[in-house]
């Protein structure tokens, strides 16, 4: 990951060098960088150098120091909404729809641009996703599918190698994370969902794969207007379940289920 600096340059290459890196996704939030002696040697600079390089680095709010814990890259996640926003929305459910078209347009055009400049690693990433979603479905292990979910649309946001866009789809998957506009375990518990969505990741996959944009597009778009549907219908059954539930004489006792 790290190579030779610029020694013309010194602390500043190294600086330039890990800021890339980050700039690029390839240096994650939370990523611990290699400890001193081992990332001086990488980067063929003395220590003292990059000693330099770090404060650098951490005066740019780039990277944190842990003591006792070694150097990390810092959260540069930040919220995409204000606390404000987040708790108004939550008060509000008419406001998904809204995130929704959001998430079709911003994951169509992701998709479109990974399938036109995936590299081959990236399809690689893509595939061995796809393969543990399989593997997560006949074992039946919901969590693990749910979490694979995100995992596939980083991927894909990866694979379209264009670092802005990276950025706000790794904003917009935290909080798709923390159940901020939906309950994913919810959707997963759906009698058809974990087929369908299975199916879905295998198209969007596909369609990378094959360097076919529009398809890329049109994959992925479909895979978010099933999510809002179902997850809609789920919401009517709620709310029908419930006004059933009220209408029931307050003698007669639920039927149990066999």
């Amino acid at each position: 990951m790290f190579r030779p600096v610029d020694h013309q340059k010194t602390a500043l290459a190294a600086v330039e060098q890990i800021e890339d890196l980050i700039l690029k996704g390839v240096l994650k939030s939370g990523d611990r960088l290699p400890a001193e002696r081992d990332l001086a040697e990488q980067m063929t600079v003395s220590r003292p150098v990059l000693r330099d390089a770090l404060k650098i680095l951490e005066e740019r709010q780039l990277v944190e120091a842990r003591r006792g814990g070694g150097t990390f890259v810092a959260d540069l996640i930040g919220p995409i909404f204000s606390e404000a926003i987040v708790q108004l929305i939550a008060r509000h459910p008419s406001a998904k729809t809204d995130y929704f078209e959001f998430r079709r347009g911003i994951e169509g055009q992701a998709a479109a641009l990974a399938a036109r400049r995936a590299a081959p690693s990236d399809l690689d990433r893509l595939d061995d996703i796809v393969d543990q979603m399989k593997v997560a479905h006949e074992m039946g292990e919901l969590a693990t599918e749910s979490r694979l979910d995100v995992a596939f649309h980083h991927a894909v946001g990866e694979a379209a190698h264009n670092v802005v866009l990276l950025h706000t789809l790794r904003s917009c998957y935290r909080l798709l994370e923390n159940g901020v506009f939906y309950n994913r375990g919810r959707l997963y518990h759906h009698p058809t969902a974990r087929i369908e969505l299975l199916a879905q990741h295998i198209a969007i996959a596909g369609a990378i794969r094959a360097g076919d944009a529009e398809a890329a597009r049109q994959a992925s778009e479909d895979h978010i207007d099933y999510v809002q549907n179902t997850l809609n219908e789920a919401e009517d059954l709620d709310q029908r379940e419930k006004l059933a539930g009220l209408r029931r004489p307050k003698t007669e006792k639920p039927t149990p289920r066999s």
